[in-house]
């Protein structure tokens, strides 16, 4: 069930302002949702010295794949921020930001939301900021799934055929057996994707429509989460009088803003640093064949550097983005940095090294990245595992991490940016920051169906009655 659609009563607070419309011509703006004193996220000075050295560089590479032209509305809810791009596709298979928002997270934990007032209230600044840039209001939204602990696993499907030859049909029913299979108690599964098919004895046949057969088999990769959770999400979501059109892996999404297709097809491992979760992605012959997740993000390093300097929250997260780095380098100990403390005197400063901020952050740093390793690890994905390594999200930004990366993953490393993607906010040099949204943007204009090469939908259309006519029709 990756579309849920159960719709609460839309609450009296929720309401839209009376003096919006009912339809909104595209050329003029519309009263849209209102921010409810949520402070916009600030802009935080950067150093220079971002660049991360040792990383390999990859070709340029043009679009190919004609894309689906929207408008599209999408909403990545993190642990650090909350972003709406509102973007259309090119007819050159780029894609266009038409209007984006973001605000600071407000009750929003490790993906999942935990507070449904403060994330409504963050979700509707966000969602009303890019619209009123786009003059454009979209009802429907597709988000991503961080939440309800997703799982990711593997599973082998026969389904008899009789000896005739296999359709549109049978390709639905052995989705939805991979569906049913997935299903334990409390979960949902939110993507079903082929890895390979069998026809009878015949391996690796891409698309077994049209072959005669007795038995039809299919490996697939199912990530499911929490149903409870993913119905939190939809409840908050309906507060703001948005329905969601599709719900997308977050690793999925990162993965598909930064690689290209000869990436994903020789084997690639995505590493998206977020600020609650560090989650993983492993593509391999163009397929997506692992996710995980890591309950550490940047906001644990600034946490650590709060309660080891005695400093507060936003200074702790200026240290980290000014002067923070993964690793010691020469000088860091003759540097001095200016540190405010916490204290009844608010103008209580104190000088320290660089090296100990440094040496704060590197044992985190190098947890995650061992936790990383050992995922990998666990997976046993073999090959598809030893490809290179593109890190994205905000954390990757972090100075020397690439490096890092490199020495304890014992693979090549380079940084991901979102790539044929115009009007993103922000200098380029902060665009991994949003990786995860580009991703889900492009999800939406259909850079995702080249992981379904059949063509058979994953995401399912909404409403309850239509989901059960669905399933009748898939099982029958």
């Amino acid at each position: 069930m990756s579309n849920l659609t159960i719709r609460p009563e839309r609450p009296a607070t929720a309401q839209r302002s009376p003096a919006a419309p009912a339809a909104v011509p595209a050329t003029t703006t519309p009263a849209l949702r209102r921010a409810t004193a949520v402070p916009a996220l600030p802009n935080t000075a950067r150093r220079d010295r971002r660049a991360i050295t040792n990383i390999i560089p990859m070709a340029e590479d043009r679009p190919q794949r004609k894309l689906r032209s929207g408008p599209f509305s999408v909403l990545d809810i993190g642990s650090t921020k909350i972003v709406c791009l509102i973007g259309k596709g090119e007819p050159d298979g780029s894609l266009r930001v038409l209007g984006h928002g973001w605000r600071r997270s407000h009750g929003v934990r490790c993906g999942g939301i935990v507070d449904l007032r403060e994330a409504e209230a963050a979700i509707r600044a966000a969602v009303g900021q890019a619209e009123d840039m786009a003059t454009v209001r979209k009802d429907e939204i597709f988000i991503n799934l961080s939440c309800g602990h997703p799982e990711s696993r593997h599973l082998n499907i026969r389904w008899p055929i009789g000896g005739r030859e296999i359709g549109d049909a049978d390709m639905r029913r052995i989705t939805t057996e991979g569906r049913m299979r997935a299903l334990t108690e409390g979960r949902s599964a939110i993507h079903t994707l082929p890895l390979d098919y069998a026809v009878d004895e015949t391996q690796g046949v891409p698309d077994p429509r049209g072959h005669l057969c007795d038995h039809l088999s299919a490996r697939m990769h199912v990530i499911d989460a929490n149903t409870t959770a993913l119905r939190n999400v939809e409840a908050v979501l309906s507060r703001v009088d948005l329905t969601i059109a599709g719900m997308v892996s977050a690793p999925l999404a990162s993965g598909l803003a930064v690689l290209n297709e000869e990436e994903r097809d020789l084997g690639v491992t995505v590493v998206d640093m977020g600020g609650g979760t560090t989650s993983i992605a492993v593509f391999s012959e163009g397929r997506l064949v692992h996710t995980a997740s890591i309950p550490i993000g940047g906001q644990h390093i600034t946490r650590d550097i709060a309660h080891g300097l005695s400093t507060s929250i936003d200074n702790a997260e200026r240290l980290k983005t000014m002067h923070g780095s993964a690793e010691l380098s020469a000088g860091d100990d003759q540097e001095m940095v200016l540190v405010q403390l916490i204290g009844d005197n608010d103008h209580h400063y104190v000088r320290i090294p660089r090296s100990r901020i440094v040496s704060i952050i590197h044992p985190r740093v190098e947890e995650t990245l061992e936790m990383v390793n050992d995922r990998l690890e666990m997976a046993a994905l073999g090959p598809a595992a030893d490809g290179r390594v593109v890190l994205t999200g905000g954390g990757s930004l972090l100075e020397g991490i690439g490096p890092m990366a490199a020495r304890m993953l014992n693979r090549r490393v380079r940084l991901g940016h979102p790539r044929h993607i115009h009007g993103l906010p922000e200098n380029p040099a902060t665009w991994p920051m949003f990786a995860t949204s580009a991703g889900l943007l492009a999800w939406a204009a259909g850079v995702g169906d080249t992981l379904n090469d059949t063509g058979i939908s994953d995401v399912r259309p909404g409403g309850l009655f239509r989901r059960f006519v669905d399933f009748i029709r898939d099982r029958v």
